[in-house]
């Protein structure tokens, strides 16, 4: 199995990097007091100054001040308990509550005596038995306590800082954040014995990896094209469907080259604040070029890609035209001496922006398309090294029965037959394990949907349909297996595959595919003389076939050898040509489909005893191997291999 993709070097980091250098860890101690720090210690001392004169205030809110002739009365009254004097000042204690002449009760008070007073104060408080205490009578707070009150709201507000500040600093680069300026970056050490993908984990698609080993080259030998004035594309675009390896391709390049790998979706450049985007942008490649030779590759860069609209975009479109300017940019002022190759991969490569895939930018556009017998025979045997397999598995043999197939399909596939041989104890995979894998794969899991026997005799009339027009039509693909076990969404399922790739289909070819997958409608007309809703898939393949025949591919007459509706236009069907050229597109539809319905049915009546032999078998068996059902048809197949 291929390696991992690499992991982030960071959370906040949008990329992630494969045999790059490696930062040294940061010295403790954190960062030197600079730049935006002043303010931040400036508004804690307010904040400190701020909560002191509020605590003093609320300290003081329930022990009045009274006169001292009000003093002296409480004495005289015997109302005093205890008092605490210290110079002047006195503080103490009433045994009952009394009334402040300026407003509300209190018990606690202060109050200063006179310099002048010659009243025998001591003789009083002793006549009146009041304790002179040593002690405040009034405790007060320590200073320390104070203080570590006054400074819980700094220190909330100092991390509520710190936490935006890291947010803002991840969003924006780094740059320009509310902590001040982006550090400086540090020097880096080669991460050692650190395995990496190369042109020994890809199969299938040599062609593509030929065209690039001209970037290995270059990679390794910069000298050698500079001396003779030639420089290397800046920009490769790997174009294909989905799961043909384009991503593995671009690990393997920078692996077979020896050099950084930073890889990143375009997705993940996207942010709702303006500008993010086209920061990470520039902070990615200045990183690619610190570390140069090295290569970046975006994935699915049709995500910020797309061709720019002529009107001002809002929001979100906004945010994508900058991030695309940007990389726009970053390419263009690439000099052939930085050695940094950018490599991306998209499924729609129609749909970028002319600027995008100009030379000097992206200046080669390399197809990869799904691979061959051959290749899909040797992606399998990578795919099971790691397997342990039967000594009677035939990969070649999986690799005919599976055209068409990606990669990915296709180590999904090996790894399903894996879990099988698990599930049923085994030591090895066998190619009974790789053949049920496959038709999971194809056709679905099987259900466990009891059906009443007069909807399973229709069913089996209807693959018997299927079946036998495949067999009888000329130049068809050759029925692998019929059977009326319930799977996915499917009552039944027939399976036809080729004996070798196509790359053209001719249109007695189209016809015949037609002709098969109305076979089940027609045989339920036949039969029964009704039609039921379990054609519904047979004639979405029908109308997709015929609608490419007529308005793509010209194989009619009425619209000509023209395009009239290229393969975007099915979801905008409307938008794509004159109404009077829909309207001869529709008719000529009908018309083949038609046709070709009227031979299915001609035929099945022809030849209603063997669709009857192939219900019936399938009624006592539920499924039919290849060689069953060509024997229960009475038809011999003339086998054919192209790729002999």
């Amino acid at each position: 199995m291929t390696n991992p993709a690499p992991p982030r070097k960071s959370p906040d980091q949008p990329w992630r990097t494969e045999g790059a250098p490696e930062e040294p860890p940061k010295p403790p101690g954190g960062r030197k007091l600079r730049g935006g720090w002043w303010r931040l210690v400036f508004t804690a001392l307010v904040v400190y100054l701020i909560a002191n004169l509020v605590l003093s205030f609320f300290d003081q809110a329930n022990e009045p001040t009274i006169s001292y002739t009000e003093f002296s009365k409480q004495v005289n009254d015997g109302n005093v308990s205890k008092i605490y004097a210290k110079g002047d000042a006195i503080q103490g204690k009433l045994k009952t509550e009394q009334s402040n002449p300026s407003g509300g009760k209190y018990t606690e008070f202060n109050t200063q005596r006179p310099s002048f007073a010659d009243d025998q104060l001591w003789a009083n408080l002793t006549k009146h038995n009041v304790t002179v205490t040593a002690e405040p009578v009034v405790q007060h707070r320590s200073f320390l306590a104070n203080l570590l009150i006054s400074l819980a709201p700094m220190l909330l507000l100092i991390a509520v800082w710190v936490f935006i500040a890291r947010r803002m600093s991840a969003g924006m680069g780094g740059a320009g954040g509310m902590l001040g300026r982006k550090a400086p970056p540090k020097p880096v050490e080669l991460i050692p014995g650190e395995k990496r993908t190369t042109f020994a984990d890809v199969a299938g698609i040599d062609e593509v990896a030929g065209e690039l080993n001209d970037v290995v080259d270059f990679l390794k030998n910069p000298d050698a094209y500079r001396r003779m004035g030639a420089k290397m594309p800046r920009g490769v675009l790997l174009a294909g469907p989905p799961g043909t390896g384009k991503t593995l391709l671009a690990r393997a390049v920078a692996g077979e080259a020896g050099v950084p790998f930073f890889s990143a979706s375009a997705s993940e450049f996207i942010e709702m604040i303006v500008g993010v985007g086209a920061s990470r942008v520039r902070e990615l490649f200045a990183e690619a070029r610190k570390v140069a030779p090295s290569i970046i590759f975006i994935d699915e860069i049709d995500t910020i890609g797309r061709a720019r609209a002529g009107g001002s975009g809002m929001g979100g479109h906004d945010e994508r035209e900058q991030t695309l300017n940007q990389i726009l940019t970053e390419m263009d002022g690439f000099s052939g001496a930085e050695g940094v190759i950018v490599l991306a991969a998209t499924n729609r490569a129609d749909i970028l922006d002319p600027a995008l895939t100009r030379p000097g930018r992206f200046d080669r556009v390399v197809q990869v398309s799904p691979p061959d017998r051959g290749g899909r025979e040797a992606i399998l045997e990578i795919h099971t090294r790691d397997i342990p397999l039967a000594p009677g598995v035939d990969l070649a043999q999986v690799a005919r029965t599976t055209p068409g197939m990606t990669g990915a399909e296709l180590a999904n596939l090996a790894n399903e037959a894996a879990l099988l041989a698990v599930k049923r104890q085994q030591e090895q995979v066998t190619q009974t394990d790789l053949s049920e894998a496959l038709e999971k794969v194809q056709l679905g899991a099987e259900r466990p949907l009891v059906m009443p026997e007069e909807e399973r005799r229709r069913t089996a009339y209807h693959e018997s349909g299927h079946a036998l027009l495949g067999m009888l039509q000329p130049g068809a693909d050759p029925v692998r297996k019929i059977t009326i076990v319930p799977r996915g969404r499917a009552l039944g399922v027939t399976l036809s595959t080729p004996e070798a790739d196509r790359y053209a289909y001719t249109e007695d070819y189209l016809r015949g595919r037609i002709i098969g997958a109305l076979g089940g409608m027609a045989a339920e007309q036949v039969v029964y003389g009704v039609v039921t809703t379990g054609s519904e898939s047979d004639l979405e393949q029908v109308t997709n076939i015929a609608r490419g025949m007529v308005s793509r591919w010209g194989m009619s007459h009425q619209v000509g050898r023209l395009s009239a509706l290229p393969n975007d236009a099915q979801q905008a069907y409307g938008l794509a040509a004159a109404p009077q050229t829909l309207d001869v597109i529709d008719s000529e539809m009908r018309r083949i489909v038609d046709e070709c319905y009227e031979e299915a049915c001609r035929k099945l009546r022809d030849h209603r005893g063997q669709l009857d032999a192939l219900a019936q078998a399938l009624l006592e068996n539920e499924t039919l191997e290849e060689a069953d059902a060509y024997r229960v048809a009475g038809i011999t197949r003339l086998t054919k291999d192209l790729d002999a």
